[in-house]
């Protein structure tokens, strides 16, 4: 693969070219490596840059004045380079080596240092991701093929759109499994096809990706959500087997029939993939995640239609409630954090809500817009919607009030308080939560404009305080 010259002017790069000249100027070898390499070629500008090189972590670790150990015994030093007003930059660099056996499935045992590059190369994941490129010669030219070392075929493949395994797939993925789910993420990503072969091994293992923890099958998946390919890529993890494997909840959409009246687009599978095609880069990982489970009620409460009442219909009677338990399974045995699971939870719990927002009162509407993130919600309804019919009266409506009202006048101050029952006599208990949001309402809706008229719809409503 070879391309126009391309020039390279950022911090990241020029720290971890910096290191590279430092590690070469006392005789060892070093060169950028890994996904750096691939972008590059690929004339995208790299996030990170990583540095492999011939000299051992103690070594690496004497070259500069500040470094962490982060996997020495894995040959990892993380390098931190000034970049002014007190910002350091963070460039990885790790010792060429060879792996011993991965009886845990994810890390090796044990590694044996090399002086090799080739050797190194030989024991990583993918061949796009297999490349070493030499920065003093990629400066002098400005052509990354021609500053390449590809020892394992990975300009090829790159040039062909391929994400291939180096050497034996089988190998290579029973030696990590989580490679399984970065085939498919790269693959995505790039818009690639997986090699036969490797894709072969990847339908064959696809049981043993639960040998890794579920916090790194959440993090791919959740790459694989917000990288702006989710579609192809949960496409593609249920050909290759690995969605039953990680989210059988999900499977379970495929062939669920939906009313044509209200979903022309096919079945719940189907329906669901159209929203994820529409999650953009850089979505919040609680809205993609939303995505993909709003409906995951749907299967459990499928109900067809009475063949006896030809005004019947496909229903679904109850499945936001069914949704939320199983979203709050799925998101627990992930390990999502609290914050994100309440948030993806309160998504799917109220994304049916607005087909009643014209018939609201003016307290529930209010509510009902300032519930947390609400952007969340109307992009998720905005991508239902989207997904389905294209009617988009009720998102336009919500959008509006949304925009219109102010913050002060969603969420005012409260007219009447706890400590305002307690004055007016009632004695504190349960019953406040009912007669504070009673207050509430008649103040959002206009009925109450003081603190006096809210006491005495109280007495009103909830009859007057006990004689004392």
């Amino acid at each position: 693969m070879t391309g126009p010259r391309i020039q390279m002017r950022n911090s990241k790069y020029a720290a971890a070219q910096d290191i590279v000249g430092v590690l070469r100027a006392r005789g060892h070898q070093a060169f950028f490596a890994g996904g750096c390499v691939r972008d590059l070629l690929l004339r995208v500008e790299p996030k990170d840059f990583d540095v492999a090189t011939s000299a051992t972590p103690d070594v690496v670790m004497a070259c500069f004045a500040k470094t962490y150990s982060v996997g020495a015994h894995f040959g990892v030093v993380l390098v931190c380079t000034p970049a002014g007003d007190g910002v350091e930059i963070a460039t990885e660099v790790a010792t060429f080596r060879h792996d011993g056996a991965y009886s845990g499935g994810r890390r090796p045992d044990a590694v044996r240092f090399s002086i090799d590059a080739r050797e190194d190369v030989l024991r990583r994941d993918f061949t796009i991701n297999g490349m070493l490129l030499d920065p003093t010669r990629f400066e002098e030219t400005g052509d990354t093929a021609e500053a390449t070392l590809d020892y394992v075929g990975g300009r090829e493949d790159l040039a062909a759109g391929v994400v291939r395994a180096i050497g034996d797939p089988v190998l290579r993925f029973a030696e990590d499994k989580l490679r399984m789910l970065r085939a498919v993420r790269f693959a995505a990503r790039l818009g690639f096809a997986i090699e036969p072969r490797t894709l072969a091994a990847m339908r064959s293992l696809a049981a043993e990706i639960k040998q890794v923890s579920c916090e790194r099958i959440r993090d791919e998946l959740t790459r694989m959500l917000i990288e702006g390919h989710a579609r192809q890529a949960f496409e593609l993890l249920d050909f290759s087997g690995l969605l039953a494997k990680v989210l059988p909840e999900v499977v379970r959409m495929h062939g669920v029939e939906q009313p044509p009246q209200f979903h022309p687009e096919g079945d719940v599978w189907v329906h669901t993939m159209l929203l994820l095609e529409k999650l953009k880069p850089g979505v919040s990982p609680t809205l993609a995640w939303a995505a993909l489970l709003h409906d995951i009620g749907k299967p459990a409460t499928f109900r067809a239609p009475d063949p006896a009442n030809p005004e019947d219909r496909i229903r679904f009677n109850g499945h936001v409630e069914v949704g939320v338990r199983i979203a709050e399974v799925v998101l627990r045995r992930l390990r999502f954090s609290n914050e994100e699971t309440e948030q993806i939870v309160a998504l799917v719990k109220n994304h049916m809500r607005f087909g009643d927002i014209l018939q609201m009162r003016e307290s529930t509407l209010q509510r009902f817009l300032r519930l947390p993130q609400f952007d969340e919600h109307l992009a998720l309804h905005w991508m239902d919607c989207m997904s389905a019919h294209c009617d988009l009266r009720l998102y336009e409506f919500a959008k509006e009030r949304y925009e219109r009202v102010p913050a002060k006048e969603m969420r005012p101050k409260l007219l009447v308080t706890g400590r305002d029952l307690i004055a007016a006599g009632y004695p504190a208990g349960p019953q406040f939560k009912a007669m504070l949001e009673a207050a509430e309402d008649a103040q959002l809706e206009g009925a109450a404009k003081t603190t006096e008229e809210g006491v005495a719809l109280i007495r009103e409503r909830f009859g007057r305080p006990p004689a004392s």
